[in-house]
């Protein structure tokens, strides 16, 4: 199995360290691979549209956010992980995330999407964690993401060394629990009816001639507006 491991931060602290023991009880270190932001990719959209009427391609910062993007694809499981700063994902995160804009459903779904497990990952040393967490579940919903797992956890420690060992042992339950739910539906993942209700009212909309011409001829030529199916 292959993890991606994105970071929204690049020191190793708790947000990290949680990712990272999830991970390692995935699969192995060589099998582990780990974006930190800003380090791998620090850009945020210029709002120029390219990505949405012409090519993902077009977007100034495509060369830089393509090899990621390919990490991403190859990966079984994405693991996003980020501190809560003043309640939200930290902002190196959310402007890695708003490049896939043009990936949601209602623009161009990649099929490969739709089989993956995700975590949103994020500690807090008060509070936050849940409303850091639900703008990165978002962006993976609308991606078609079919398993979508989330940890919060509420650290009291702004550095990991800090972190008690009461916390830890927490840390290491709540990621037990979550790896067994990951490798039970290894093979086996399928969006729930949300994502796919979804995905029919779009593709009632593409087959009027959707919001823009290339989404559009991407529905066509993906034979969504037919009897093809992205998580098929």
């Amino acid at each position: 199995m292959k993890v991606a491991l994105i970071n929204g931060q690049n020191h190793k602290g708790s947000s990290y360290n949680t990712g990272k023991i999830l991970a390692l009880k995935l699969t192995s270190e060589e099998d582990i691979f780990e974006i930190f932001l800003p380090k791998d990719f620090d850009k945020y959209c210029m709002g120029c549209n390219s990505c949405f009427m012409k090519s993902e391609k077009l977007c100034p910062h495509y060369e830089l956010i393509h090899p990621i993007d390919e990490i991403m694809k190859k990966c079984d499981v994405l693991i996003f992980t980020t501190p809560t700063y003043v309640f939200h994902m930290s902002g190196q995160l959310k402007g890695f995330l708003d490049h896939f804009g043009y990936r949601w459903i209602v623009h161009r779904p990649e099929a490969i999407m739709f089989k993956k497990q995700a975590v949103c990952i994020s500690t807090a040393a008060g509070m936050g964690t849940k409303k850091a967490i639900k703008g990165i579940k978002d962006s993976l919903f609308f991606w078609g993401v079919a398993k979508i797992y989330t940890l919060g956890i509420n650290v009291y420690s702004v550095t990991w060394n800090g972190v008690s060992k009461k916390v830890k042992e927490k840390i290491d339950k709540k990621t037990d629990k979550t790896a067994r739910k990951i490798l039970k539906n290894i093979g086996k993942t399928k969006p729930g009816i949300k994502t796919k209700l979804w995905f029919y009212g779009v593709r009632m909309l593409q087959k009027k001639g959707g919001l823009n011409k290339v989404d559009n001829e991407y529905w066509n030529m993906k034979g969504y507006t037919k009897d093809k199916r992205p998580w098929l």
